[in-house]
C-alpha cells in the first residue's frame, strides 16, 4: 500500500510517496510569509492557493486520512491557537486530512533521525534551513551532542534585500553575509567540526547549478555522494548571484520554478555558519524531516 508524506513549510510543500522506499513525487512553492499575521492567519490568497493545491493532489493521488501524513513547520508555529485550530478544522472538514503542526523539538527529533549515521567517527554539523527558522544538530560519532534552533531563515533575507532577485543580483554576497553575521552575533559554535551537511534539496541544487562537487571520501553512507570545499561553495554561490540569471535558474526547475526565488538568499545563512564553525568540507544533502519520520517508523 502506498503512503504519502507531506512536508509543509513556510514557503514550500514537498510531497513524498513511500512503498519500499521514500520518493519525492512533487513540490509546490507558496510564500506563506507574504501578508502573514499571527493573529489573522495566512493571507486569503495563500489560503486559496493552499486549498486549491490540496484539492488537486487529493484527487490525483487519492489522499485519505489513513494513507496521508502532513507535517507542518516554520511560520505556522507562530499562529495563535485559534488560527491553528481553524486550519486543523478546515483540513479535517474539507479534505479529511490532519493538519499536523509540529513543534521545533519534534522537527529536531526527526531531523536527527534523518541524519543518524556514524559518519566514520567525524564531528558533523547538520544545517536544516527553512523560510523562517534554521535547525542545527551536531553529531559526534553516532551520538547527538548538541542542537540549536535559530530564528532566521530565507525569508529574513528576502525581506531585507529587495534587489537579490533581479535578473543578476543587485545585492552582494558580502553585504548579505554581514547582515546574517550581525543576526547571529550571539551564536557560539565549536570550531573543530570535520564537515557540515547542508540539507533540504541542496545536493539537487548544487548539481543543477554546477558547483564544483567532488566524490565524498569522508564517509560512505550510500546517500551523500558529494562534497566540496568552502572555497568552492563561495565560488558556486557567487556564480548563482552574478553569472546565472533568474530566468536561467527558473529554467533549471520547470516543475516548481518559484523554489529558485530563495536560491541566492538561501546560500548566505549556511555560508556564515560554515565560517563560524571553521568548516573545511561541506556535504550537500537532499534529506529532510520526512526521511526522519520514515527512519523513526522503521525502528519501532
Amino acid at each position: 500500500m502506498k503512503n504519502y508524506y507531506i512536508d509543509l513549510g513556510s514557503s514550500t510543500i514537498k510531497m513524498y510517496c513511500y512503498t519500499n522506499e521514500l520518493t519525492l513525487i512533487e513540490e509546490h512553492s507558496i510564500y506563506f510569509k507574504n501578508d502573514f499575521d499571527a493573529e489573522k492567519g495566512i493571507s486569503k490568497e495563500n489560503l486559496e492557493e493552499l486549498c486549491n493545491y490540496f484539492t488537486e493532489i487529493k484527487a490525483k493521488y487519492n489522499l485519505k486520512y489513513d494513507n496521508t501524513n502532513i507535517y507542518v513547520t516554520g511560520i505556522f508555529r507562530n499562529l495563535i491557537p485559534e488560527r491553528k485550530q481553524e486550519l486543523l478544522k478546515l483540513f479535517n472538514d474539507k479534505f479529511d486530512l490532519h493538519f499536523n503542526i509540529i513543534s521545533h523539538g519534534i522537527e529536531n527529533y526527526y531531523l536527527a533521525k534523518a541524519m543518524q549515521n556514524d559518519y566514520n567517527g567525524k564531528k558533523v554539523l547538520i544545517i536544516n534551513m527553512g523560510g523562517k527558522t534554521t535547525e542545527l544538530v551536531t553529531f559526534e560519532g553516532d551520538k547527538i551532542t548538541d542542537t540549536k534552533n535559530l530564528k532566521i531563515g530565507v525569508a529574513d533575507l528576502l525581506n531585507n534585500f529587495d534587489k537579490v532577485n533581479l535578473p543578476y543580483s543587485g545585492n552582494t554576497v558580502e553585504e548579505m553575509e554581514e547582515f546574517v553575521k550581525n543576526k547571529l552575533s550571539d551564536l557560539n559554535l565549536s570550531e573543530d567540526y570535520d564537515c557540515a551537511i547542508f540539507t533540504g534539496g541542496e545536493e539537487r541544487f548544487e548539481l543543477l547549478t554546477g558547483f564544483n562537487l567532488k566524490e565524498n571520501n569522508l564517509f560512505q553512507d550510500n546517500v551523500h555522494k558529494y562534497m566540496l570545499t568552502l572555497e568552492d561553495y563561495i565560488k558556486g554561490t557567487k556564480k548563482v548571484f552574478y553569472e546565472l540569471s533568474m530566468e536561467e535558474l527558473y529554467s533549471l526547475m520547470p516543475n516548481n520554478p518559484k523554489w529558485m526565488d530563495g536560491a541566492r538568499s538561501g546560500a548566505i545563512i549556511p555560508l556564515v555558519l560554515f565560517k563560524k564553525a571553521h568548516v573545511d568540507w561541506i556535504i550537500p544533502s537532499d534529506l529532510n524531516l520526512i526521511n526522519g519520520v520514515i527512519n523513526d517508523w522503521k525502528e519501532k
